[in-house]
């Protein structure tokens, strides 16, 4: 008896340890597994960490950019204010130091994120922004590229001053809801209303007809968010037709599925009568996909398989922007219920 009493003792306080043991594993520097910011007045739009992962820079209906401390308790340092009507979309480019955003005034600001300093406002757009972009590659993050409800894209080198900062603009024939910019090979991704996703190569000094390189077709409703894979071969896309698609941008490719470049579709995502412009986007690796989902949830989709991995409630209002942390096992996601979450992944 006295030997089975020992036995069970030892083997309740292994159980306790490993028990701690499993509650101590984390996969991030966050102080909780979960954590839920807020500070905006207004629906949360979009979403963007800088490449060092040390900040989340949040855009909102409440016109402001609010700038959060990545890690322990994710404090909000700063705020970017300056637009006169709501940031509709964040970007980081290579450079931690500086951002830009998109705004429904027109305009786009570029800030010096340390000193909360709008180094210059952007203009030339005659409608609301829907969305911008930069490049990660160290040789062109000086680059913006954005797309308005003006059927333009316009290409901005904040290096130059002035309207010289406008070098280039890509004619559309509808409104562009959406762009994605691929620096390393100097191509534009756009999409919009007319459900398509448009290809530009902005070497091309010619025509818009010259330097669109191709159109790929697939969707059945407007497009509202594009991202480009880590590795550049891959966009992804979200649209109010209820899926989020992959296409394989490579130069020289036979063609995916039907010989097409559609390569892969990701059901689960909904859109509703808001019709918000919900984003999309890869992990870090190339091996998840999320995007924005009007029904409250964030879902995250293993790439390879299409099958989704995680379902994840907890907003109470639509889930407009989904992003991945660019170092750690961390998913952020921005609603119209004016919060963001962050939340580990399992390993």
């Amino acid at each position: 008896c006295t030997m089975t009493g020992m036995n069970t003792s030892t083997t309740l306080a292994n159980f306790e340890e490993q028990q701690q043991d499993n509650e101590a594993i984390r996969t991030s520097s966050l102080s909780s597994s979960t954590m839920h910011l807020t500070g905006h007045k207004g629906s949360v739009y979009s979403l963007s960490f800088s490449p060092d992962g040390s900040i989340l820079a949040s855009g909102s209906f409440d016109m402001t950019c609010l700038l959060w401390s990545y890690g322990s308790n994710c404090e909000n340092f700063n705020a970017l204010v300056g637009h006169k009507n709501a940031i509709l979309d964040v970007k980081f480019g290579g450079d931690s130091d500086f951002c830009a955003t998109a705004s429904a005034d027109h305009t786009l600001g570029y800030w010096d994120v340390c000193t909360g300093e709008r180094i210059k406002k952007l203009m030339g757009h005659e409608g609301v922004v829907n969305a911008c972009d930069t490049s990660s590659t160290s040789t062109s993050h000086s680059i913006i590229a954005s797309v308005s409800d003006d059927c333009m894209c316009k290409i901005w080198d904040t290096r130059l001053r002035g309207r010289d900062c406008n070098t280039q603009t890509l004619r559309h024939d509808y409104q562009v809801t959406s762009v994605a910019y691929d620096g390393s090979s100097n191509k534009v991704y756009t999409a919009g209303i007319d459900n398509m996703i448009h290809v530009w190569d902005i070497r091309n000094d010619g025509s818009d007809s010259s330097r669109k390189v191709m159109s790929m077709k697939g969707h059945t409703d407007t497009i509202t968010g594009l991202s480009l894979s880590p590795g550049g071969e891959y966009v992804l896309s979200n649209s109010m037709d209820g899926t989020m698609r992959s296409w394989d941008v490579r130069p020289f490719v036979d063609g995916g599925q039907n010989g097409k470049r559609l390569l892969k579709t990701f059901v689960g995502g909904t859109h509703n009568a808001e019709r918000g412009l919900l984003n999309c986007s890869w992990s870090a690796d190339g091996n998840m996909v999320s995007g924005g989902s009007a029904d409250r949830i964030v879902h995250i989709w293993d790439e390879i398989s299409s099958e989704e991995l995680y379902y994840l409630p907890g907003h109470k209002g639509s889930v407009n922007c989904v992003i991945f942390h660019p170092k750690e096992n961390v998913v952020a996601s921005a609603s119209s219920d004016k919060t963001i979450f962050l939340g580990e992944l399992e390993s």
